[in-house]
């Protein structure tokens, strides 16, 4: 259902951050191509570095769904993934996964690379004086120094981080907070953001429509309020 007539309802903008505007992706992929010829990872014993990152992906995705889920602490997702990833190549340096970990999120921060059109569609609504705001399940520090180094701070009156909110997306909880946090009313309300799961999910559960940011053209059972395939593709709906 792609058409203009949501435009004109809709007055606070709720954007996810990570995947949806800011290329997690490859930002994280460079960031690690980084700790691989900073650590020499391939002395140590990771002898494929494209091996590496698709094992760090997944187990990433799984201590990410077991952190959402409440099974562990923020401090074990944090290097436990590389932990994991580098048993793989049958590494087992407790010592090498924490610092991995640590510099990890110092370096990640600083990377700038954004989906195509971000800019360009978030100063048009900006135009249109819709108020951007942000719901990310990301801790404060490292979402506002990636919104920084990446120039989208200036776009963003509110920013919403799970660890700020103390809940997580695709839970009510942290939507209310926003609520509370923006004076946003709901039907003025509007969720954009790539994943199924979480965002759309997050939103159905708040009680507020939804945009399906589907970069990938993964097929869904869900039925958003709106599905688009590129960022420009926001220009139909606002």
């Amino acid at each position: 259902m792609n058409n203009k007539l949501g435009g004109m309802k809709y007055r606070h903008l709720f954007f996810d951050l990570d995947h949806t505007l800011w290329d997690f992706e490859a930002n994280s992929r460079q960031t690690l191509e980084e700790l691989y010829q900073q650590l020499d990872l391939e002395s140590k014993g990771v002898d494929d570095f494209d091996r590496f990152h698709k094992n760090y992906l997944i187990h990433n995705d799984k201590l990410w769904d077991r952190y959402r889920n409440g099974y562990i602490k923020v401090d074990e997702l944090r290097w436990k993934r590389m932990w994991l990833t580098l048993l793989d190549f049958k590494i087992g340096n407790e010592e090498l996964s924490r610092k991995m970990g640590s510099l990890f999120l110092d370096l990640l921060p600083t990377r700038k690379l954004l989906f195509p059109h971000t800019v360009e569609i978030l100063e048009w609504l900006g135009r249109k004086n819709y108020q951007l705001h942000l719901i990310t399940n990301g801790f404060e520090k490292t979402q506002h120094s990636k919104l920084k180094n990446s120039g989208l701070d200036k776009y963003f009156r509110q920013v919403i981080t799970s660890e700020g909110s103390n809940s997580l997306k695709p839970h009510k909880e942290i939507f209310d907070y926003a609520f509370q946090k923006t004076g946003a009313g709901k039907e003025e309300s509007i969720m954009i953001g790539d994943s199924i799961e979480v965002d759309i999910q997050g939103a159905i559960n708040a009680g507020i429509d939804q945009v399906y940011v589907n970069h990938l053209n993964i097929g869904t059972s869900l039925m958003p309020t709106y599905t688009v395939y590129s960022l420009k593709e926001l220009e139909n709906i606002f």
